[in-house]
């Protein structure tokens, strides 16, 4: 049995602004604990079920915010540290051999108000739209691990992300441990976010891990707009993408890997 992890900051317990979840600043340290309590909960919850092997992927700002040797001492554990500079980007060296997937500290995406947070993939877009409708980190990553058939069992966050993943997947089992409001983030208390954690990954694992796999789009229209217009320009001239307005790009695929490979050279 096999769990690929991903890791993210801005979802974790207590945070509220972008100084918390910049490397070296003295907010950092606080929330690069909580990010690696959390992450630990969920490989303390895999431990009990029999997973053989867990892989985490540090998928925050560098790749380097998780605290090893605060995670479970258990041979089982790998850690993936900085970037692969590859398409799956926050998924790196996910495949078709992991038999569950986890996401840990995630957060809505851009046009939500769900996070104060909130944003998708980089801060130059102002939102990526798939097939129509505004997508998150988390349904991007989702339908990574949908392209290696691996399901997506439990997810930690916020509330409103939290909210999205039950109607993408009802059998998704969550800890949504904060709540946005406007600029300001309601959260408990970050050892009772630990708890709940540990405790709803530890339920997610025992249930029957197919019944979350999601079956992907047949066809990709990808809508990303940009901030700044240059970088709209710029992202015109990838292969078969074509500019809608001075700030928005259009591309469409029937393969999603194609997407992703977009994504990571745009």
């Amino acid at each position: 049995m096999k769990l690929y992890i991903s890791a993210d900051i801005e979802g974790c317990c207590g945070i509220v602004d972008w100084n918390e979840t910049f490397t070296n600043n003295s907010e950092w340290d606080t929330f690069r604990t909580q990010m690696t309590k959390e992450v630990a909960a969920v490989c303390n919850a895999a431990n009990k079920c029999a997973f053989d092997e867990i892989i985490i992927k540090d998928a925050h700002e560098d790749g380097r915010n998780i605290i090893y040797d605060m995670l479970p001492d258990i041979p089982s554990i790998k850690l993936i540290r900085g970037w692969t500079e590859d398409p799956l980007c926050m998924m790196s060296c996910i495949d078709e051999s992991f038999d569950a997937c986890a996401f840990v500290g995630y957060h809505s995406g851009a046009c939500s108000d769900g996070n104060p947070l909130s944003h998708t993939m980089y801060l130059k877009f102002d939102y990526i739209k798939l097939n129509g409708e505004f997508v998150s980190e988390f349904i991007i990553n989702v339908f990574t691990a949908a392209y290696f058939g691996v399901p997506v069992v439990f997810l930690s966050g916020d509330k409103s992300l939290c909210d999205t993943a039950k109607i993408l997947n009802e059998n998704i089992l969550t800890a949504p441990i904060l709540e946005g409001n406007g600029g300001a983030s309601i959260s408990i208390h970050p050892n009772q976010a630990i708890k709940l954690i540990e405790l709803n990954s530890e339920k997610a694992f025992k249930n029957n891990l197919d019944n979350c796999k999601i079956e992907l789009p047949e066809y990709f229209e990808a809508e990303i707009r940009f901030r700044n217009h240059k970088d709209a320009h710029k992202a015109s001239f990838y292969p078969n993408v074509l500019k809608k307005d001075e700030k928005t790009v259009i591309f469409n695929t029937d393969d999603y890997f194609e997407f992703l490979r977009m994504l990571m050279f745009i």
